[in-house]
C-alpha cells in the first residue's frame, strides 16, 4: 500500500465535482473544447476588477525591506486593520486588527478554526446541501461531520438542528449565500439559529460556535442586503476570501475574523494564530496582503453573474425545470427529473453537458449548475439542455 487507507478510502469518495470536471477535461480532449459546456466547477471566470491590477502592479515593483520576508503569523498588522474596520462598518462590533488572521483563502481558513476548536470525537454541523470539504476538514483535525438534512427551500431546519446537537457537538457551520443553492439565509432565520445555539451551549455546559463561511457575501442578487450572523450570535467565527468577490481563487488570499462578542477572544485569536504557523501555512501570501489591504470594497461586477441567473432560470424553467431560484453565489441546484441524479449527470453528459450531481453535496436528486462560465459557453448550452428536456417528455 503506498497511501494510507483512510486516504485512499478519502480519495475513492473524494469530490464529485473535480470527478465531473475531470469528465469535462476527457469530452474536451474528445470533441472539442468549443463542443462541451462544463458547468462542474466555481471557478469564477470574471476579471478582477482594474484597481486590482494597477495596485498589483505598483506592489509588486515596489522594492523595501524586508518585503518579501516573515511577518507576523497573524499576517500584517496593516492588512488586518483594514479588514477589522471593514467587520465594524458593517455590524457595529468593536472589531480590532487583533480579531482577524491573514488565511490562505477560506479553505485555509476553515482549517485553521477548527484546528483550534475541535477535540478528538467532537461533532461538527453541516445543513445539507452543503461544500463536501467541511467533511475532510473536520476528520482534519480528530472531529465528526454531522449532517442535518435540508428543508424544502433549503433554509436552516431549526428542529433538525436541535435534534442533531449533543454533548460532542462543537461548532455548527453555515454557508450564506449557499455553495450549491444560491440561497440566502434571511435575518429571521439567523436570528433562530443563534437563539438556538446560545440555548443549546447553556444546556451544554459549553460552546458552540457558529462558524460562519462566507466567500460569497458580496455576490448578492436583487438589491439584497446581506443578512449578517454576527448580528444574532455571540460566538461566531466568519471565514471568507477573495476567491469569488476579487475573482483570485488561485492567489488564496483569506481571513478568519473573531466576533468582539465571543467567548474566550482573545484566547481564540491566539490559537488561530498558532494553528495558522504548525498547519504548514505559516501566513498568507505577503504580496496579496498588501494588495486587498489598498482596495477594501473592490468587487468584480455582480450585474454579470446576475444577468446570467436570470437567463438561465428563465430557460431552464420553460423547459420544464423546478428549483429554487438563486439569491446570492453564481449556482443553479435544479431538482433532478431523473430520481438518480448520478444518473441524469452521466445522461446530461450525453449532450456534451457537464454538472454535478446532488450526491456530491449529501443532497441526492439534484444537480449543481455553476454558472461562472462564459454568456457564449451558456446560450450555446440551452439548446443542449432543451434537447436532454426533450427526449425525457419535460417540454
Amino acid at each position: 500500500m503506498s497511501v494510507s487507507k483512510k486516504i485512499a478510502g478519502a480519495m475513492e469518495r473524494g469530490s464529485w465535482i473535480r470527478k465531473m470536471f475531470e469528465e469535462g477535461a476527457r469530452m474536451r480532449a474528445e470533441f472539442g473544447a468549443a463542443n462541451v459546456f462544463d458547468f462542474s466547477l466555481g471557478n469564477p471566470d470574471l476579471q478582477p476588477p482594474a484597481e486590482f491590477r494597477k495596485v498589483l502592479l505598483e506592489e509588486a515593483a515596489r522594492e523595501a525591506p524586508l518585503i518579501h520576508c516573515y511577518m507576523p503569523n497573524a499576517g500584517y498588522e496593516q492588512t488586518r486593520r483594514v479588514v477589522a474596520e471593514q467587520y465594524a462598518a458593517r455590524t457595529g462590533l468593536p472589531f480590532r486588527a487583533g480579531d482577524v488572521v491573514m488565511t490562505c483563502g477560506a479553505a485555509g481558513g476553515c482549517n485553521v478554526i477548527l484546528k483550534s476548536l475541535l477535540e478528538p470525537g467532537d461533532e461538527v454541523i453541516a445543513l445539507a446541501p452543503y461544500f463536501v470539504e467541511y467533511g475532510f476538514y473536520a476528520d482534519n483535525h480528530g472531529g465528526t461531520l454531522v449532517v442535518v438534512p435540508p428543508s424544502a427551500d433549503f433554509q436552516p431546519d431549526l428542529a433538525a438542528i436541535e435534534a442533531r446537537i449533543t454533548p460532542r457537538t462543537r461548532a455548527l457551520i453555515v454557508n450564506s449565500p449557499n455553495n450549491p443553492t444560491g440561497v440566502l439565509y434571511p435575518d429571521s432565520v439567523l436570528a433562530g439559529v443563534g437563539d438556538l445555539l446560545r440555548r443549546e451551549s447553556a444546556r451544554m455546559g459549553r460552546e458552540i460556535y457558529l462558524i460562519s463561511d462566507e466567500p460569497y457575501r458580496e455576490i448578492v442578487y436583487d438589491n439584497l442586503p446581506y443578512p449578517n450572523p454576527l448580528r444574532h450570535y455571540e460566538n461566531v467565527l466568519v471565514v471568507s476570501s477573495h476567491s469569488k468577490d476579487l475573482s483570485l481563487s488561485g492567489e488564496r488570499i483569506g481571513h478568519v475574523a473573531v466576533s468582539p462578542s465571543c467567548a474566550h477572544r482573545e484566547k481564540l485569536g491566539a490559537a488561530l494564530t498558532f494553528c495558522n504557523r504548525i498547519l504548514g501555512f505559516v501566513n498568507a501570501n505577503a504580496l496579496m496582503q498588501r494588495v486587498v489591504a489598498r482596495i477594501p470594497g473592490a468587487l468584480v461586477d455582480v450585474s454579470v453573474y446576475e444577468r446570467r441567473r436570470n437567463r438561465l432560470c428563465e430557460a431552464l424553467g420553460g423547459m420544464g425545470f423546478s428549483f429554487v431560484r438563486p439569491q446570492g453565489a453564481f449556482y443553479l441546484f435544479p431538482r433532478s427529473p431523473m430520481e438518480n441524479d448520478v444518473e441524469f449527470c452521466s445522461f446530461l453528459s450525453r449532450y456534451r453537458v457537464i454538472v454535478v450531481p446532488g450526491t456530491g453535496f449529501s443532497c441526492p436528486g439534484y444537480f449543481r449548475i455553476s454558472y461562472a462560465v462564459s454568456d457564449d459557453v451558456l446560450e450555446r448550452s440551452l439548446e443542449h439542455f432543451a434537447r436532454a428536456a426533450r427526449e425525457l417528455g419535460m417540454c
